[in-house]
């Protein structure tokens, strides 16, 4: 039976592409940083749940033992390019198939944010491996609206970015389905960047308003400096997630995440989640668990 590792497994889209992957029938080794609730989860559904670091050659090394084909995803900090370096290093000693890495859609190789720069590098160490690579550059996930969904109970839409600034946000269960459908299915992905948002461009004012929508509410956007919206969702002193905002403030300026591609749609042949599912989905993180009465 063939192997797939999935990294960040416990994530946004390493979850769900855990799901896909078992029911299509795939033995999945889920690598994670912890022994925890959610550890525990996946391997109820079946996968084998791995312990490591991407940082340790080692630990590595130990999870692509055995694996053919690999999900490769690293967050927004420090060591993205030297996490890929020792990926690589260690496909190319287990001769994988594929790796499908996750990317940014503005990913290049001069751009501002050293976040996504190192992506941008990790792109290129993956090609100079030999092995054979699909590139995932992402637009922002939907799943966004649950870093403010604790203002959005209150009556306030909260971002860093400028109003008209626009995207087409994807969930992360859509780029987990793409992606497991080109780690089941890999004929023809090698070697392929693709581009993949949402099914609907919005302005970030426009995404305030449709979700006041499905909400049944008023929700006005309102905009702060990048330092009191990571204030705002707890994490000050997060100063890698700082200065990737900042840069990305001006990525948005300049048009860099707006646009819409159907390759999600193609590659998984399903209809793409609307940021209306993805609010009803989730509903009760945006809702107060108790009525208000009116003033």
């Amino acid at each position: 039976m063939t192997t797939i590792l999935v990294t960040t497994a416990n994530g946004d889209t390493g979850r769900p592409m855990v799901d896909h992957l078992l029911k299509e029938g795939f033995h999945v080794r889920a690598m994670v940083r912890t022994d925890d609730e959610r550890a525990q989860r996946l391997r109820d559904k079946g996968a084998e749940v791995v312990f490591g670091d991407l940082l340790t050659f080692r630990d590595v090394r130990a999870a692509l033992k055995g694996v053919r084909r690999a999900y490769f995803n690293y967050p927004v900090g420090d060591g993205m390019v030297e996490a890929a370096v020792m990926f690589a290093q260690a496909a190319r000693e287990e001769h994988l198939d594929l790796i499908v890495s996750m990317s940014h859609i503005q990913s290049r190789p001069d751009a501002r944010s050293k976040a996504t720069q190192n992506h941008w590098l990790t792109e290129q160490v993956f090609t100079w491996s030999g092995v054979p690579t699909t590139h995932l550059r992402i637009t922002f996930f939907t799943q966004w609206l649950l870093y403010i969904s604790g203002l959005i109970r209150y009556g306030r839409y909260v971002m860093p970015f400028d109003a008209d600034s626009r995207f087409a946000p994807i969930t992360g269960h859509d780029i987990a389905l793409t992606a497991a459908k080109i780690l089941t299915r890999p004929e023809g992905h090698a070697g392929q960047i693709y581009t993949l948002t949402g099914p609907v461009e919005y302005s970030h004012e426009e995404l305030a308003a449709e979700v006041g929508r499905v909400l049944g509410r008023d929700l006005p956007f309102e905009r702060v400096t990048v330092t009191t919206f990571l204030e705002l969702i707890g994490e000050p002193d997060d100063i890698a997630k700082l200065k990737h905002f900042e840069a990305v403030t001006i990525d948005q300026q300049e048009g860099r995440l707006a646009g819409v591609t159907d390759t999600a749609a193609r590659i998984t042949g399903q209809p793409m989640q609307t940021v209306e599912d993805f609010v009803n989905e989730h509903r009760s993180h945006f809702e107060l668990p108790y009525a208000v009465a009116a003033t």
